[in-house]
């Protein structure tokens, strides 16, 4: 990178996940499938869901409020907002436009960013760009879901891995010895666009009764091809990233990859020959696959864990719709202080807590064959 570009840092992070939760028992209820079957597959336990109706924007706004706390950033202090989502609250406008609204940012730029699992990586890069061209100094980058709006609570083979929730950096110039953007990659290879969609919504099948009735705006999966190409893709990244900034992997103190799977997880790490008890962080047993959520929640658990320090190198991958793949390289800047670490685990409660019910229409065990 530019060595006369002024020093990009994140200066705060903030989550938020709905109160409501699906266990493993949930499925048990009317899925021929188990809790331990669930867990051993996927390394889900539990997922957040939001309320019915409960728009996007929603969870991005609770996100948003911690992250500006943690930074001490003003709404109205903002230059860009930035939302990495495939579950806006509406195709227009966008969710980032909605977001700068309800947090008073005034008039700064606002626009979404659409790379599926990719999306936070691809955003911050985009911030990082605009800010190295000095067009912005402080900048919101937002990755939320409300996955649930969009999977299928029959298919056993995509239900239990998915969960709602939000998670935001701010990025800030800051003097290098609070931490630092160093390097970004990101990728796609549209020819696999069809092993990760969802059918129906945009001009190719608009919505009509007739792709209501196919249950075509539902997420649809051939998990097998995704678990190989996700394992394949990171990895290449990883060694990549490290190798072009003067670095080897025993290097890097923290590895986050997107919390999708943790048999996806093992595979990376083990083509990497890293340990990952000490140099990966996960919390997919929580919050299962939030999507463009899952990087900024990862990160923000690990620190609020203190498993990632101030000072430590750390490595964030991703892989998801499009195909589209990424990589970040950074030095983590913020001090695990008990304030901070108060600040980003208080949300606030704005959605009551209630058992969700079994979805219409499904009657009896459904036996439906996955396959990641």
């Amino acid at each position: 990178m530019n060595n006369n570009i002024q020093n990009v840092s994140i200066t705060g992070i903030g989550m938020y996940v709905p109160e409501k939760t699906l266990d493993n028992a949930h499925f048990e209820s009317y899925l021929d499938t188990s809790d331990e079957w669930i867990t051993k597959r996927t390394g889900v336990k539990t997922r957040h869901i939001v309320e019915k109706g409960t728009p996007n924007s929603d969870l991005s706004y609770e996100a948003a409020v911690k992250a500006l706390e943690m930074s001490g950033v003003a709404p109205e202090e903002l230059d860009l907002i930035i939302v990495a989502t495939v579950t806006p609250d509406r195709l227009f406008p966008s969710t980032a436009c909605t977001l700068q609204a309800k947090l008073g940012a005034g008039d700064c730029g606002a626009f979404d960013v659409l790379a599926a699992c990719s999306g936070f990586i691809y955003a911050l890069s985009i911030a990082h760009g605009q800010m190295a061209l000095g067009n912005v100094k402080k900048v919101l980058v937002v990755g939320s879901e409300v996955m649930s709006s969009i999977i299928d609570y029959n298919d056993r083979g995509i239900c239990v891995l998915f969960g709602d929730g939000a998670g935001a950096v701010v990025l800030e110039n800051v003097p290098e010895d609070r931490g630092s953007l160093v390097d970004y990659i990101i990728r796609a290879d549209g020819r696999q666009g069809e092993i990760l969609y969802m059918p129906a919504g945009g001009s190719l099948n608009p919505t009509s009764f007739e792709t209501v009735k196919k249950n075509m705006h539902t997420v649809k999966m051939e998990g097998n091809k995704v678990f190989k190409l996700a394992i394949k893709h990171m990895a290449e990244l990883a060694r990549e990233i490290t190798q072009r900034n003067g670095l080897t992997l025993d290097d890097i103190d923290m590895v986050c990859i997107h919390q999708a799977n943790i048999r996806i997880v093992k595979g990376v790490m083990s083509a990497l020959h890293l340990d990952m008890a000490t140099k990966s962080y996960n919390n997919i047993d929580r919050y299962g696959n939030t999507t463009a959520a899952s990087i900024p929640l990862c990160v923000h658990d690990a620190f609020k864990d203190n498993r990632l320090k101030k000072g430590d190198k750390m490595i964030i991958l991703t892989f998801g719709a499009g195909l589209t793949y990424a990589a970040a390289l950074m030095e983590w800047g913020i001090e695990n202080t008990l304030q901070d670490s108060t600040a980003i685990a208080d949300t606030k409660e704005a959605i009551e807590e209630q058992k969700i019910t079994v979805p219409a229409g499904v009657n009896g065990k459904k036996n439906i064959s996955m396959d990641i």
